[in-house]
């Protein structure tokens, strides 16, 4: 493989179907955005672990979102993890990149070395919100922390709260190619099927970690043999393929999923990318009483702020804060 098509497939997003069945899937690859997202910190191994989870699966499920919409994760627990939250915003136009960004919140001091990273999180939950713009109502979905990984949590989300099948193998981990630096990869593939069988009656409980829906309480007949199959073709993959940089993700899915026909779509450009201003930092603020912002105000007489994805930091003149500030700006007062 050509250094050109490594680059060409790097931090991209391939949507497919697989035309034997009506099972839709993406195939991702972070590198360079994946770098960039940890830089912004200097995190724990297990949290960088967990950081790079979420960023991996925010990208596989954020290319579904239409045009100018933003997918939040965030997962909460009360072990020493205690948040991890990402954001996927859709691009503004078709082929511009999408972008991701992602941050982590913990107990250092609780940290267990070397111990199982999701394990950190403790009881929680996983939560999915999708902002659809101006003057629409965010739509969110939250299911407790299930499972041995954020992938489960993501595959049980997608079972209980929206009755779709899913299913992602992940890779994510440091490496190092000849003659460059060690840096981060990341690469998964996710598969989704739309199933038109009926949903376990409210009461009923599903198979799954305490009676949470799991794929098999969802689909029946064909539908069943054909997630079975895709599933164990899934299981043959190797982490190498995923991560590459040796194999495309266009041949990824003729080696996987031949027999199932695959069709891919056009890719996605992601790159990390944050949304945070000076603007934003203000309205953020402009719920706060002159009391307030003065509880804020530090002994130098300004209120400072830090961006916690991009590690950004402002610094405003407390007067020009507050409702009270934008009513005086008006000539209300």
């Amino acid at each position: 493989m050509s250094i050109g098509s490594q680059i060409a497939w790097d931090d991209t997003v391939l949507p497919f179907q697989l035309d034997r069945s009506d099972i839709r899937g993406r195939v991702a690859r972070l590198d360079g955005v994946l770098d960039q997202v940890l830089a912004q910190h200097s995190y724990p191994p297990a949290i960088e672990a967990l950081v790079a989870e979420a960023a991996l699966l925010t990208a596989l499920i954020g290319q579904t979102i239409k045009l100018r919409w933003k997918l939040s994760l965030q997962v909460r627990g009360d072990g020493p993890a205690r948040l991890i939250a990402t954001d996927y915003y859709a691009p503004a136009e078709d082929g511009a990149p999408a972008l991701i960004r992602a941050y982590a919140s913990f107990d250092a001091g609780r940290l267990a070395e070397g111990a199982d990273p999701f394990r950190q999180i403790g009881t929680g939950y996983f939560a999915m919100l999708i902002d659809q713009g101006r003057d629409m109502v965010p739509y969110q979905g939250i299911t407790p922390i299930s499972g041995g990984s954020l992938a489960s949590c993501a595959e049980t989300y997608f079972a209980q709260s929206e009755q779709l099948p899913t299913r992602f193998a992940l890779s994510f981990g440091r490496t190092r190619l000849p003659g460059q630096a060690e840096r981060w990869r990341a690469g998964g593939v996710m598969l989704q099927m739309m199933p038109e069988a009926s949903i376990p009656a409210a009461g009923e409980g599903g198979s799954g970690e305490s009676g949470l829906l799991h794929a098999d309480d969802i689909l029946g007949g064909d539908e069943a043999e054909a997630w079975t199959r895709a599933n164990l073709l899934l299981d043959t993959v190797e982490d190498m393929e995923l991560i590459g940089p040796v194999v495309q993700p266009t041949e990824l899915l003729v080696r996987l999923f031949h027999e199932e026909r695959p069709r891919v779509f056009d890719p996605q450009p992601v790159q990390f990318g944050c949304t945070c201003s000076e603007d934003r930092v203000r309205q953020s603020l402009s719920i706060y009483s002159a009391k307030d912002i003065g509880h804020m105000t530090t002994d130098e007489g300004i209120v400072t702020a830090d961006c916690q994805f991009c590690g950004a930091h402002y610094e405003l003149d407390p007067a020009t804060l507050g409702f009270e500030a934008e009513k005086g700006r008006d000539g209300g007062e």
